[in-house]
Parts: C-alpha cells; structure tokens; sequence
C-alpha cells in the first residue's frame, strides 16, 4: 500500500503511543475524583495543560480540550454566536471551510443568523476588499480556515485579524486543522482556533479549542465536571498527554519535517506536470504538504478508485466532503466546473519515501493509460 492521504488521517507516532499507554498504566483515577488516584489525575492533566499551553505561547486557562477539530468548531461557531447574539447575529465565513464548519454556519442560520460568504481570488485566498466592506456594526463571528484542506492554501490570518478586530463586537474564529506541523500558528490574534491531534501524528478523539482569555462562549453541552466550565466530560488524561507529545514533536521537527516535504513535493509536481492532461490546482504559496491535481476528461472519484485497485490512498476533497459534487475550492481558483469535478488531492508527509513517490507515478501512469482508454 502506497498511502498519500495524511491530510485526512496521519499514524500514531510510536514516541506519541508510548507516552498514551505509559499515562493510562500509571494514572488510573477519575480526574474529577477527590481521593489520592483522582487528585493525583487531576495533578497530571494540569501538567500536561501548562506543557500544551507553553507550547503554544498561551494561559493554561485558554485550553479546552474536545473530541476532535469538528467539536471544536462547533463550539466556537455556537458558543461565540450565541453569547453575542443580543449584538447582533450577522456571519462573514468563506466556501472553503471543512463541512464542520459549513454545517455548523447552515444550521446558525437556519436560527436567524445572516451568513456571508467571502469571494475566493486565483491564488485560493479571501478577498481583504471585500471582508472590509461585508463587516458591519452587527457583525459578531468571521470564520475562516487558516490553511485550506483541499488545495493548501493558507490565509492572510493576520491581515484578516488587522480588519475584523477593528468592529468591536466581532470575533476571529481560525480552524488551524491543517496548519499545526506546517506553518507558523496565529494564537497571538485570533479570539479561537481549533485543531485536532490526528492531524499531526497523534491519537484520534481528541482536539484542542483555544478561546482567547476573558471571552466569554456558550457551552454546548451540559453536566458534568471537567477541566473547563465550557466543555463538560470526564477529562482524558491519556490522549491530552500524547496530544502534548504529538505537539511537541510536530513544532520542534518542523523544519526539518517541512523540508523533506518541500523537497518530495517538488519532484512530484515536475513529474506531474509532464503528464498529458494534468492540471495542479494548488497555488505556489500553499503548503507542500497537499497537491490538488485534476486530470482532464476524469471525473475525481473514477481516478481515485483506479489508483486505489492499484494500492494507492489519495482522497477525492477532504474526508468529511460530500461525494459527487465540484470541489468549491478548486472551482474558485479555476472558475472551471469540469475541472472542480475531475479534482483529486495527494497529501504528503516526512514519512513518504522515494520509493513511494516513484511507486504512485507508475501506478498513475497504468491508470492514466487504462483509463484514456475508456473515454
């Protein structure tokens, strides 16, 4: 097998899954248990918050853990709403976001709220101009996706922050999913942002929601203690202590990480682009760890199960996407429906080797062939 996927889903570090079993083994209380095994939890988890919360450059205070990024984004978008919605209940977001977030904005404004929906430019990026004129008095939420999962584009975060923080009553909401590991984060001026530590080589069921000190959100769930007034739920002690370490390995390897990416996406693209028909979507300034490419005259899922009977994993948008519609990302960038729908994504890591490179090149170009030969 040949996985180019780790947008979607990255492996458990060993480093990270030793840290989770170690911490399960030698911590078995309640962390919200008054006896020596729940008070010795409770000592624990508010480590392994002042180590997640250091990393960061933030207040242990400002950490609230959840299940994964679409819990926390759920919580963020409701949360910020709804606290702000005597202010006003006006929305500006873009057609890029992960559908946690598309959804999320559909159901807000199924209760009255007004959503907006920003233009996306040819390099993948929000339209300043026109975030600028869409703010207004009643504008309470911008949400935006700080690196886009489909073409890897990432946002002018900070200028985005310069003009929302301008109205008073607004707030920055940044899902970061895609951004730990790979580029430089936000914290310093965004009110939230989420990320989910299956993104980085930790373990799945856990993400983090950091909510700027001294805002104040509506919780989504009720009863039950925890580390948090905004989340309830019996703490994790385990997956906060291998989110820690996964953290803590995806800052301090980032360079070295980034590089031996850089250098496979470089060799990929200059073999793809020498293909008849191939496309590449992503935008020069985007990540390299994620290669949108369309190839004409294929429709995506067609070329995706093609390579997959040849043991390739790549991914038609992002997991969470609804099949058999147009890639709105790709489609903003191209303004070309065919295109948008013929749009597949390889995502790379430090892990992938030069063999497998070569080995996903040899099976496109027998699926290219098989498949040119059906049209």
């Amino acid at each position: 097998m040949i996985y180019l996927d780790y947008s979607a889903n990255t492996p458990v570090d060993p480093r990270v899954l030793e840290v989770y079993c170690r911490t399960e083994q030698n911590f078995i209380g309640n962390p919200n248990s008054t006896h020596c095994a729940g008070q010795a939890a409770r000592q624990e988890m508010n480590r392994v918050t002042g180590l997640i919360a250091a990393q960061l450059g933030v207040l242990p205070e400002e950490i609230i853990y959840t299940s994964g990024a679409t819990e926390a984004n759920n919580l963020a978008l409701k949360g910020t709403a709804r606290a702000a919605r005597h202010v006003g209940r006006h929305i500006i977001s873009t057609p890029l976001e992960h559908s946690s977030v598309g959804a999320t904005l559909t159901a807000l404004q199924q209760q009255g709220y007004e959503i907006d929906l920003l233009n996306i430019g040819r390099d993948g990026r929000i339209d300043l101009e026109q975030l600028e004129e869409l703010l207004r008095k009643d504008t309470v939420l911008v949400s935006i996706c700080g690196v886009d999962s489909e073409l890897g584009t990432v946002q002018p975060v900070r200028e985005i922050a310069a003009l929302v923080h301008r109205c008073p009553n607004c707030r920055l909401h940044v899902d970061a999913t895609q951004a730990v590991g790979k580029t430089a984060l936000w914290l310093d001026c965004v009110d939230t942002m989420s990320f989910t530590a299956h993104k980085f080589y930790g373990s799945n069921g856990i993400g983090v929601l950091y909510k700027r000190k001294g805002l104040v959100i509506e919780p989504q769930m009720n009863g039950g203690a925890s580390t948090t007034i905004y989340r309830s739920g019996t703490p994790t002690l385990g997956l906060a202590a291998a989110l820690q370490a996964a953290l803590a390995l995806a800052l301090d390897e980032q360079p070295q990480r980034c590089a031996c990416v850089q250098a496979l996406h470089d060799t990929l693209c200059a073999e793809l682009q020498k293909r008849p028909g191939v496309r590449i979507n992503s935008p020069a300034s985007a990540v390299p760890h994620i290669v949108n490419v369309s190839v004409a005259g294929i429709k995506a899922g067609v070329f995706q199960q093609a390579l997959s009977g040849q043991g390739v994993c790549v991914s038609v948008k992002s997991a969470c996407s609804t099949d058999g519609t147009p890639s709105k990302a790709v489609f903003a960038v191209s303004r070309d429906r065919k295109n948008a729908l013929s749009s597949w994504r390889i995502s790379l890591s430090h892990l992938t080797t030069e063999e497998e490179l070569n080995g996903f090149l040899a099976a496109f170009d027998r699926c290219l062939k098989d498949l040119q030969k059906e049209k």
